[in-house]
């Protein structure tokens, strides 16, 4: 008899699930960022996704306070975090006492907003963070290093096609100074910010229309941010230009030591640039900008940015806690590389090996996983009562690169029989001959890299 009360399994818009196989490509590209943050030194941080509502608000406001999924309990005013950034200026904050600065974390975690669901945006996603905080000061060498981590994790994860755009805000608050706009800088900076979305010609009609920016005044800046050449070529065009605007030569000067220091990092300067129109939109970033993205595909947009700020935690505390860091969208970014097909699904298993016990008794069976796994090998048993065509083609159809054969004939010889899925080639030995072969061959699955190739990448 049919049931009539069945509920339809869905998900909600802008909530990403994936299946098993994309799951594990997702948390390989996870685990190799995680394993760049810790060789640059960061700690790991968790914080709660559930915030106290007016610890969120004190730094978010328009559309962002709008996008926050919010709700009570009881007499509690609760709303999730929308970033990791606002949780981190509290836990700072709060915990100043206790740590050591610079204080270097990373956090990969889930952030909610409750915006229009599209295709590659999402209203659950999981974002990945490193920042730097200083305690009064922060040494500017520290805005190199960013760069150079950025480029470590691309490099990692096997793209090679990508630029890290950088440039510095002090030096367009000094520019818009010298023409006269001080006061209307952010504004500018935001409009600016949308250059490559809109364009120049709506740039300059935004500016001239809605905050009454002459059309002579929109030209010189569209024309500055349009500045282009070798990195020393710009920085030489900049001091050209600075005349006795004091911010804008701080801006050149941090720009020009930071460039330096990302070259002595070791980042090549076909993998960087600086560029003027890079302002990044949101108010709270002081000095350094970053955007990376990707050059073949640069309708993505950046997929990875951030930058200096001179306060990270000035809605919670008087202590000065100047900081610099990035943000990856990593839902999209996966989302991106994955619809592309450019992720490398040759190393995406759940196991090393699969035990197939060809006899009733499977004690010998679960001896032998037990021993696959003593030698740090990942196995799985088959215990079901199937044919053996749907024993190696559940070995297949997991990617499993090894199955082991155990019947009689190996268990009376003290011996097993493994067959290499990607070779078809079989051997038949004692399982401590097999063990140290079967290692080497994890190890070249384990050194893949997240993307297909270099060729084939974004």
């Amino acid at each position: 008899m049919a049931k009539n009360n069945l509920v339809t399994p869905r998900t909600l818009a802008g909530f990403m699930e994936l299946l098993p196989r994309e799951q594990l490509a997702f948390e390989r590209m996870r685990r190799a960022l995680e394993d760049v943050y810790r060789l640059y030194g960061f700690y790991p941080l968790d914080t709660q996704v559930l915030e106290y509502s007016e610890i969120l608000f004190a730094k978010a406001g328009g559309e962002t306070e709008k996008q926050v999924y919010r709700f009570t309990k009881g007499d509690t005013d609760l709303a999730m975090r929308f970033d990791l950034t606002v949780p981190l200026a509290k836990y700072v904050a709060k915990n100043a006492g206790e740590l050591t600065f610079p204080f270097r974390r990373y956090q990969i975690g889930k952030v909610y907003r409750g915006e229009r669901a599209q295709k590659g945006r999402f209203r659950e996603f999981y974002q990945s963070d490193i920042d730097i905080i200083g305690d009064g000061s922060l040494s500017i060498e520290n805005d190199a290093e960013i760069p150079a981590i950025i480029y470590s994790l691309f490099k990692r994860l096997g793209l090679e096609n990508f630029t890290i755009r950088v440039n510095n805000r002090k030096i367009l608050s000094g520019f818009y100074d010298v023409l006269g706009l001080k006061d209307q800088a952010e504004n500018i900076m935001r409009t600016v910010d949308k250059i490559e979305k809109i364009g120049e010609q709506k740039v300059r009609a935004e500016l001239t229309e809605t905050f009454g920016v002459s059309d002579e005044a929109a030209r010189k800046i569209t024309s500055f941010i349009a500045l282009r050449g070798s990195n020393n070529e710009i920085i030489a065009a900049l001091r050209s230009m600075a005349g006795e605007n004091e911010l804008f030569l701080t801006g050149i000067e941090e720009l020009e030591t930071v460039c330096r220091a990302i070259v002595a990092f070791g980042v090549p300067e076909t993998n960087f640039r600086i560029d003027l129109s890079i302002a990044r939109g949101l108010d709270y970033y002081t000095g350094t900008v970053y955007e990376t993205t990707f050059n073949k595909h640069p309708e993505i947009g950046s997929v990875c940015s951030g930058g200096r700020y001179d306060n990270l935690a000035g809605f919670y505390t008087d202590r000065q806690l100047p900081g610099v860091g990035i943000s990856i969208g990593l839902t999209r970014l996966f989302y991106i590389l994955n619809e592309m097909d450019y992720l490398n699904r040759d190393a995406d298993a759940p196991a090393d090996v699969l035990v197939l016990p060809m006899t009733e008794d499977f004690e010998a069976a679960i001896r032998t996983a037990a021993a696959l796994r003593e030698a740090g090998i990942r196995t799985q048993i088959y215990t079901e009562k199937k044919k053996f065509k749907a024993k190696i083609g559940y070995a297949d159809k997991l990617g499993i690169p090894f199955a082991l054969f155990l019947g009689e004939d190996e268990i009376n010889a003290g011996t097993v029989t493994v067959k290499n899925m990607t070779t078809g080639e079989q051997t038949t030995a004692p399982l401590s001959d097999l063990i140290s072969g079967i290692l080497a061959e994890i190890r070249k699955f384990d050194a893949l890299t997240v993307i297909k190739t270099a060729e084939t990448n974004a």
